[in-house]
């Protein structure tokens, strides 16, 4: 196939997700103003979009609290540097079964909870963008289950829609990627919808290339897509993504190191990312160019 190099190029820092990681590095935020400065670093290192989830400031366990995620907005918004606010809505769709033998009841951490209230924080916060993943998945975890229905999915990308905040598709398997097309064909998502392809995330899409060019071929050519991969291969689907025709997501949410032995912080991977990127030729754009190129609308959250 031909190559379909993307020449203008934006850069997503994911700042620190929900995964256990607090206790691997202390650089991992925790607290909504570490979440917020890390956010405004990468910003200023080159990251047009940063993707935000907030933890427990005690613990760093993961957290939907709106006042957490009020406090990181406001900050960064508050900031000296423009940035596009990209926030999870991810969480409240988490099922910990109770074990093989008796997989009911099911287990502490469970957080199961309505489409109105795994969006409130968008609602309230009123960001450009706000993930939505587009299905049900094992993770590494035994008994952990990522629950995503059709219904569930539809009802939220309404309200999504209808807030005025683009979704972010995230798509770990390919059969995600058909039922975001399917979201489209009845008019949930606006049709120049934006995918993030998510690679070697356990146990969904596995990081070969040969499976990212099989989720970069299902993508349509009206959308906009960007791509990452855990861990050691996160700079490396940096070009790859590049390469391929999509734009580029670094962070410490998917991997807390610049090289072997060195902890990285988010403002250190999005430099990194930025200079291959460029070593590439292709040109790292800005906040305001990412606003223009995907229609987004930069509201002022509700009082």
């Amino acid at each position: 196939m031909p190559l379909t190099m993307n020449r203008d190029v934006f850069i997503t820092c994911a700042v620190t997700g929900s995964g256990g990681t607090q206790d691997r590095s202390p650089h991992v935020p925790r607290s909504p103003k570490q979440i917020a400065d890390s956010a405004i670093a990468a910003a200023k290192a080159g990251a047009a979009v940063v993707h935000c989830h907030v933890r427990d400031p005690e613990t760093g366990a993961p957290s939907r609290k709106l006042e957490y995620y009020r406090e990181v907005t406001d900050r960064i918004r508050d900031a000296d540097v423009d940035v596009v606010l990209n926030l999870t809505a991810g969480m409240g769709g988490d099922i910990i079964f109770g074990g093989t033998e008796n997989p009911l009841p099911v287990a502490a951490g469970t957080d199961m909870v309505g489409a109105a209230e795994r969006v409130a924080h968008i609602a309230d916060c009123l960001p450009e963008i706000c993930t939505l993943d587009c299905g049900t998945m094992n993770f590494a975890e035994a008994d952990y289950v990522m629950t995503n229905t059709p219904g569930m999915l539809q009802a939220m990308g309404r309200m999504m829609t209808e807030l005025g905040v683009k979704p972010e598709i995230e798509a770990f398997d390919t059969g995600h990627l058909w039922y975001a097309k399917q979201l489209v064909a009845d008019g949930v998502i606006a049709p120049d919808a934006l995918v993030q392809l998510c690679m070697g995330v356990p146990w969904g899409a596995p990081d070969d290339l040969n499976t990212f060019m099989a989720m970069v071929n299902n993508v349509p050519a009206e959308w906009t897509f960007s791509a990452f991969a855990l861990g050691r291969n996160q700079m490396a689907y940096v070009a790859a993504s590049v390469l391929a025709g999509g734009n580029v997501r670094v962070g410490l949410e998917d991997n807390l190191w610049l090289e072997k032995g060195v902890l990285a912080t988010n403002q250190q991977l999005v430099a990194r990312a930025k200079t291959i990127i460029e070593n590439l030729g292709a040109r790292v754009i800005g906040p305001q160019e990412v606003r223009e190129k995907l229609g987004l609308n930069k509201q002022a959250p509700r009082s």
